[in-house]
């Protein structure tokens, strides 16, 4: 689409209606002969200062980057919803019927995996992640 309206609305509605570019009529010469080039090519054509704006506008509704999976198993999970309640090892080892020696293990095996250096780390990844509802 070429045209002499430089407005989102029109930019927006050409591209929904399956154009492959929007071109300001005052763009040189060779910027029209080179788009209608690229268009032809398969490729599409955007004025930039339409490019920007589009950008603006499409950018907030992009999806965020998924986290990567955590690397806990379900009692590391388990045992670490229970750090981050504040409670000890014995308490845990309680809970889970579980020995303290294992409880040990598990919170090593947790910290060592979230490459995380004690269990005040551990909380806060916790509530950072999802694992924890915040209160």
């Amino acid at each position: 689409m070429l045209t002499t309206f430089d407005l989102d609305e029109y930019a927006f509605a050409a591209l929904r209606a399956g154009a492959s570019g929007f071109l300001l009529k005052d763009a040189p010469a060779e910027e029209i002969v080179a788009a209608v080039r690229t268009v032809h090519e398969g490729d599409a054509v955007i004025a930039p200062s339409t490019t920007r704006r589009l950008l603006d506008h499409v950018a907030p509704t992009l999806p965020l980057p998924a986290d990567p999976p955590i690397p806990l198993t379900d009692r590391e999970r388990e045992v670490l919803q229970h750090i981050a309640q504040g409670e000890t090892n014995a308490e845990i080892a309680g809970r889970l019927f579980l020995s303290e020696g294992t409880v040990k293990t598990h919170v090593g095996r947790i910290l060592a995996k979230l490459q995380l250096r004690d269990r005040v780390q551990a909380v806060i990844w916790a509530y950072e992640h999802g694992q924890i509802p915040r209160i």
